[in-house]
């Protein structure tokens, strides 16, 4: 499988614009073409994120007629695609329908040539019939899971997260989950901090991602047995610097090893050993954005316990050191705003 990777910088710096193409199509749901427009349409400089170049792209450029009758004017055809960083087929407008030949070969051709492609809802469908998707993990749609599986049976499908990355090629569930995709994609370009503002510039919660597959962890029930293991894991994630075994994990939580296990798997929809992993890296994540601390002493304090057993973790999920996240993050922290908005523009 596929790991998360950083977005590559195809242009130069951070502050330069990426291109980020968005698939308008006949019968599209304004709610959904709005979602990656909103996340990444607005200047947010103020915000610490770079100014992206968006386009509309459609089979031509002109007029779309949305699912609701309002036209929206695509900027672009689907050339517009050739030298995006980032494709976002917002849906599709009904699951019995391929697209266009020349959308899904679009796709493969841009895909071929580095761009990461995201299928927010329906949009899933898109990338499976474009080929994208065969021997990967993917979600959409829980109301379309059955027909998914019965059309697309190499890929492999979670009907219960609300979105999954495979590094180059995201997927989400329905309606509101794309914009969780939306922002996680941010996450992975400007880092966690400032998403964390967007999110609530948009009046929304920025979520947290869970497993190496960065599934989204489910919030938990309010039964007894799920509030005594939200518990344990609040404590775990505040003392990720020791040492945790699903033993010691299940005593805490007073439950046997197995049914310890089982409520796990069920609630956050990983493994212990997934789960925790996420959660270091996050931790870790957060200290070489904000912090000063030798990359050393964040390795200890996380519970990677060795520098090169962060290093290793880190390299192969988000496809960058330690040392060179810090660097890229920290100089687009600290460099003068108003140095940053006359390269942007």
């Amino acid at each position: 499988m596929e790991k998360t990777v950083a977005i590559p910088l195809r242009r130069g710096p951070l502050e330069e614009a990426r291109i980020i193409a968005v698939l308008a199509f006949d019968g599209v749901s304004p709610f959904h073409l709005s979602v990656p427009l909103l996340v990444f349409g607005e200047d947010r400089r103020d915000l610490g994120v770079p100014r992206f170049q968006l386009r509309v792209c459609s089979t031509q450029a002109g007029p779309v007629r949305s699912l609701m009758g309002m036209q929206v004017n695509a900027s672009h055809g689907l050339r517009g695609l050739q030298n995006a960083d980032i494709i976002i087929v917002p849906s599709w407008r009904d699951t019995q329908e391929p697209p266009s030949r020349e959308i899904l070969e679009a796709l493969q051709r841009a895909y071929r040539h580095g761009a990461t492609i995201v299928g927010l809802c329906l949009g899933a469908f898109v990338l499976a019939e474009a080929g994208l998707l065969d021997g990967r993990n993917a979600t959409t749609h829980w109301n379309w899971a059955v027909v998914f599986r019965e059309r697309f049976p190499h890929v492999r499908l979670d009907e219960e997260v609300l979105y999954v990355d495979e590094g180059r090629l995201l997927t989400s569930a329905g309606t509101a989950a794309g914009l969780d995709c939306c922002l996680h994609l941010l996450r992975r370009i400007c880092g966690a901090e400032a998403a964390n503002r967007v999110a609530r510039r948009l009046v929304i919660a920025p979520h947290r991602s869970g497993g190496q597959a960065q599934f989204i962890e489910k919030p938990m029930p309010t039964s007894p047995t799920g509030h005594r293991l939200g518990t344990v894991l609040d404590w775990a994630s505040a003392h990720l610097g020791e040492s945790h075994s699903i033993d010691s994990l299940a005593q805490h939580a007073a439950m046997s090893r197995r049914t310890f296990t089982r409520h796990f798997q069920k609630y956050t929809g990983s493994s212990v050993h997934q789960w925790l992993l996420q959660q270091r890296l996050s931790a870790a994540t957060r200290l070489l954005e904000g912090g000063t601390q030798s990359v050393e002493v964040i390795a200890t304090a996380v519970g990677f316990g060795s520098v090169v057993a962060l290093r290793q973790q880190f390299v192969r999920t988000y496809g960058v050191s330690p040392q060179a996240y810090r660097r890229q993050f920290q100089a687009s922290a600290t460099e003068p705003m108003a140095s940053r908005r006359s390269r942007t523009r």
